[in-house]
């Protein structure tokens, strides 16, 4: 029976675009470009709502489960972090401290939440291991992260390999069965002996992130005795448990219990000899025991079924990922670090998940239903998957100025657009947040470091809708 148990939790808020697209002006410079194409307004007044709902309440409840001798393991997407330092640093402050306390583990992520690792895998492994030393330096620790996590727990078997050049020890993985096979995910993992993987089970995790609140499950209520003797009573030397940060607060409202339930948790889970494990620890301890997983040439992923159709299952958002593509690859081409910054914006998984609904019907539709901005929908389905696509065109357009003369850089100074006989007054260059690297190549790279910047047609629900469980 399993006696450790491994909590990892990731605060990520996206970086919403906005709809309708906004025209680029030609020869506008990345700081206006950066204007048309998110919804900063919009942002920050999500990430407020949440922060009232769950970061705030949140932070402070595992600051109080710490102190009582819980080990967490916690990520955040760059996104997020840009977010809390730009609208709540009183927040970051708290999260920095959670981070510093002995019984949590700072665990890294793909900063922007982003598909790089489909569209440029050598530019992922350099950004992961750059990400990994931009969040030590963020949050005052002295070593990097040694274990990481990918865009919603993405793992195959070219991403592992560029985890293992990037230079982690440990990555999780979502435990489905399809990958799994006849093994359980209650065991450590390995590949090869320079990368350990904690699978995480899926069903004890969506028991907690997903059904909690669901008064239709047949398990309902779920009190933490119960939960604690689940876990004690797995097959296996360790259950590492996966969940958004968001569970506690936003998807399940305060009222359910949620945060009632967490408090009683680690008592209930000493009682049965249940210990708490940091990520590296787990490593640490079962490494030299850990267990050959064959991986698969398809991902495995968190979210929906568990495999990237929930992200490519429809051809609206087979069509935005072409378009992801294009964007990037013509971005590199500008050779400009501000331009290559917003493609990888552009990136963002969320533009495909929240998408997911086209076409499709039930609770997965349901769930990207709910995320897709409320503000969308006035644009009805047809309308926000043309805008989508049109953000994507407006942008590719833009940059034809960056190709052909009419925006060129001085050095030391922000691109200035170059007008036929017309000056035209500089405007400051947009803040990447990324330094640029030169890659073995010669192609300029925009990393990690440094300071942050800024099918037939099926109406899903419309709102409200109802609470999902957890952030597919």
């Amino acid at each position: 029976m399993a006696e450790h148990l491994v909590v990892y939790t990731v605060v990520h808020q996206p970086r919403r675009l906005k709809l309708p697209a906004q025209p680029i002006p030609r020869g506008a410079v990345p700081r206006d470009i950066e204007r048309c194409l998110f919804d900063e307004r919009m942002n920050r007044r999500y990430f407020e709502k949440v922060a009232r709902t769950c970061y705030r309440p949140a932070s402070q409840l595992f600051l109080e489960l710490a102190d009582r001798g819980l080990k967490v393991c916690i990520g955040f997407s760059l996104s997020f972090l840009r977010q809390a330092e730009m609208w709540d640093e009183e927040l970051l402050a708290r999260f920095q401290r959670l981070v510093q306390h002995p019984n949590a583990e700072l665990i890294n992520v793909e900063p922007y939440h982003s598909f790089l690792f489909y569209v440029d895998i050598d530019a992922f492994w350099r950004r992961m291991r750059q990400a990994a030393d931009y969040v030590r330096r963020l949050f005052g620790l002295r070593r990097a992260p040694v274990v990481t996590d990918t865009t919603e727990m993405f793992i195959s078997n070219d991403i592992y390999f560029a985890l293992v050049r990037a230079g982690f020890r440990g990555a999780f993985m979502d435990g489905r069965p399809w990958v799994m096979g006849w093994r359980q995910p209650s065991y450590l993992y390995h590949y090869t002996k320079e990368l350990y993987l904690l699978t995480r089970h899926y069903r004890l995790s969506d028991d907690v992130g997903y059904r909690f609140s669901n008064r239709s499950w047949p398990l309902w209520p779920l009190f933490a005795d119960t939960y604690a003797r689940w876990v004690a009573e797995t097959e296996g030397d360790l259950v590492t448990i996966g969940w958004d940060f968001e569970t506690f607060g936003e998807h399940h409202w305060k009222e359910t219990g949620i945060f009632e339930f967490m408090r009683a948790l680690p008592g209930e889970l000493q009682r049965r000899g249940v210990g708490p494990l940091l990520a590296s620890e787990a490593i640490e301890r079962l490494g030299p025991r850990s267990h050959h997983l064959p991986l698969p040439a398809f991902p495995t992923t968190w979210a929906g079924e568990g495999g990237v159709e929930f992200f490519l299952g429809n051809p609206a958002q087979q069509a935005i990922f072409q378009l992801m593509h294009h964007v990037y690859h013509k971005a590199l081409l500008t050779r400009d670090p501000a331009i290559v910054d917003l493609a990888l914006w552009l990136l963002q998984s969320d533009n495909l998940h929240l998408i997911q609904w086209f076409g499709r019907f039930g609770s997965e539709a349901e769930v990207s239903a709910y995320f897709t901005p409320r503000e969308w929908w006035q644009l009805g389905p047809l309308g926000i998957i043309h805008e989508l696509q049109q953000v994507y065109r407006n942008f590719l357009v833009a940059m034809d100025a960056f190709l052909t003369g009419e925006v060129r850089y001085l050095p030391g100074e922000g691109p200035t657009p170059v007008r036929r006989g017309v000056s035209r007054p500089e405007l400051p260059a947009v803040a990447a947040g990324m330094a640029v690297a030169t890659g073995t190549d010669g192609r300029q790279e925009v990393a990690a470091s440094g300071s942050l910047p800024d099918a037939p047609l099926v109406a899903p629900p419309s709102p409200p809708r109802p609470r999902p469980g957890r952030r597919h």
